[in-house]
């Protein structure tokens, strides 16, 4: 093919060493911590290896330890911090909320937990021709909302105590809403072991919507998703159709933040 690719495009001189050296990284984070733990792991020959090894010491990526076997080294936490303050959330998102509002039609939200608030960060608007009551900036209680829900899924010790605090300081109680903060607990109980969230018209009479975390590459929860329409247009069913969608869509904003989904 004269030195062409099946692309019809240049082959890059070094590339397979390149992604041989990638491999190594990998096997490295995998758990794989001497030569011969490589060359099984990565399938290369053992001089392959330890070439590679040794030029990835020297760029600090790898680390000799005290016991003598292999790590990650410095040079990639460094990248992995400037990596991370180049990230743009919002950004990241937008595509896949695009994506999910022409798929459902229905009005999407991003939102962040900020001061103890669900701080809504985007939002796209759905083609039913309904306005769903929110803006990029505003502020909802959390309890109050699916995406404020979503927000809290990792954290059992606060659910009971911000159903109370969110009670206590709004001026208004939702119309619709749990007969106590137990209760509250028992769905917040529900909604983390199935992945996603509902209001179920608790903070507008006749919105309801499907939430799910979105996380870091650390795991934690940073932002959440929502799927927003009129009760007309999310029955029930709808919305259990709906959930494993949207949780897969906040599953994928979080792969792309860095979040391997352990």
């Amino acid at each position: 093919m004269n030195g062409m690719t099946r692309t019809d495009e240049p082959a890059v001189p070094g590339a397979q060493t390149l992604i041989n050296g990638i491999a190594v990284l990998r096997a490295v984070a995998a758990g794989s911590r001497t030569l011969a733990d490589l060359t099984t792991m990565t399938g290369l020959s053992r001089s392959t290896t330890h070439r590679l090894v040794q030029a990835l010491r020297a760029e600090r990526m790898l680390r000799d330890t005290v016991e003598g076997t292999l790590a990650l080294g410095p040079a990639l936490i460094e990248l992995g911090f400037q990596a991370r303050e180049d990230i743009s959330i919002p950004a990241v998102a937008r595509p896949y909320l695009l994506d999910l509002s022409d798929e459902t039609r229905d009005t999407i939200h991003l939102a962040a937990e900020d001061n103890g608030e669900t701080l809504y960060l985007d939002k796209v608007r759905g083609n039913r021709n309904i306005e769903i009551r929110s803006w990029p900036g505003c502020r909802m209680p959390l309890t109050y909302t699916g995406i404020g829900k979503a927000l809290l899924l990792d954290r059992p010790d606060r659910w009971e105590r911000q159903y109370l605090d969110d009670r206590a300081r709004m001026e208004r109680q939702p119309e619709h809403d749990y007969s106590g903060a137990t209760a509250f607990a028992r769905a917040m109980g529900r909604y983390a072991r199935q992945g996603f969230a509902f209001d179920l018209e608790e903070n507008e009479p006749g919105v309801r919507c499907i939430a799910a975390p979105v996380r870091d590459a650390s795991g934690a929860i940073v932002c959440a998703i929502s799927v927003s329409s009129f009760k007309t247009f999310m029955p029930t069913d709808r919305m259990r159709q709906l959930g494993p969608l949207v949780r897969d869509t906040a599953d994928a904003i979080s792969r792309d933040l860095g979040w391997n989904g352990r």
